[in-house]
């Protein structure tokens, strides 16, 4: 019989649902015990052995990891999301590994929290929230968004549907992304392209929703925030290194940005000790933007599915990532 590694958080929650299909398919389905934000390389290297697919979360899965686990059954790798950063996709590729995810499966949710995120921002309600609650009430001047500058670093499938919500408060948007995007993309979620100096000195609030990668690692650093429009607010829905943290902590300090919502961070859990807890200009996640049950119950069903596709020798019903 197959077997299946889920380690994937959302679906591990939600395994009786999913019971059901495994078993028609003949299929089983492990569940290791949840113990983290992620299983490190060394943790999936040893859960690997004997599965023959993994549904894995923001799990690291290394070149290590993949070598022993192909030598052993693995025949793919599915990412239950968007983000490939964790996986050694050059080593995959090299070791023959398909790697699959879920391409714009979480577009809109996304998208909603970063547009929840620049609303606390400009209102400051997180800050009239704590004022109730301690028993006081206290009028706080806000932001008025229409006729302010949205700046959105990635125009993917995220960063295109949180400009057409920028857009829906009377915002300007400006995005930038290392790919040239078709004009008639721009048009349909009404944004323009710039580069990223431009979109830094024109944003009066800077979204970050592109991915983690080697060029993208540190984007946001003293030298970006120095080139910032003074009083921009950053938000930060797609990976936590995009941004140089204490480059932040020293931009919130110094007055130059007014404010940051952070559903992400260079380390996860944030560290208690982390100087980012101590400003009340500061808005947390906790790496949660895509986690709706409409959302959620979508992917669960589309990884499971392809999971039975690729073991049971049907055609997959997404393309790999990384093919073979």
């Amino acid at each position: 019989m197959a077997r299946v590694l889920v380690t994937c958080h959302h679906l591990i929650r939600h395994r009786a649902t999913f019971a059901g299909a495994f078993a028609a398919e003949g299929l089983e389905a492990t569940y290791p015990e949840i113990i983290g934000q992620q299983f490190s390389a060394e943790q999936m290297g040893d859960l690997l052995p004997g599965h023959d697919i993994v549904i894995a979360g923001d799990d690291f899965i290394d070149r290590k990891t993949l070598g022993r686990a192909k030598t052993d059954s693995l025949k793919a790798v599915i990412k239950w999301g968007i983000g490939v950063d964790a996986i050694d996709l050059v080593a995959a590729r090299e070791l023959g590994m398909p790697v699959y995810n879920t391409p714009g499966a979480f577009a809109d949710e996304v998208a909603d929290a970063a547009l929840g995120y620049v609303l606390m921002l400009a209102r400051r309600l997180h800050e009239m929230h704590a004022e109730v609650v301690a028993g006081r009430w206290t009028k706080i001047e806000g932001m008025t968004l229409a006729g302010k500058t949205a700046g959105v670093v990635g125009l993917g499938a995220i960063g295109r549907a949180v400009a057409v919500r920028c857009r829906a408060f009377g915002m300007d948007v400006v995005g930038y992304d290392p790919v040239a995007i078709p004009s008639a993309v721009l048009a349909s979620c009404g944004a323009s392209q710039a580069s990223l100096d431009e979109v830094l000195g024109r944003a009066d609030f800077i979204i970050l929703a592109c991915a983690l990668t080697p060029e993208s690692r540190h984007l946001l650093n003293a030298a970006a925030f120095a080139r910032a429009k003074p009083g921009a607010r950053v938000v930060n829905v797609a990976r936590g290194p995009v941004i140089d943290e204490p480059a932040l902590i020293d931009a919130l300090r110094s007055g130059k940005l007014a404010g940051a919502a952070l559903d992400v961070y260079e380390e996860e859990p944030l560290p208690a000790g982390s100087p980012l807890r101590t400003f009340s200009n500061v808005v947390f996640g906790t790496h949660n933007s895509s986690n709706t049950a409409e959302a959620v119950h979508r992917v669960n069903a589309l990884t499971v599915g392809l999971a039975c596709d690729i073991l049971k020798g049907r055609p997959a019903r997404i393309r790999p990532l990384v093919d073979v």
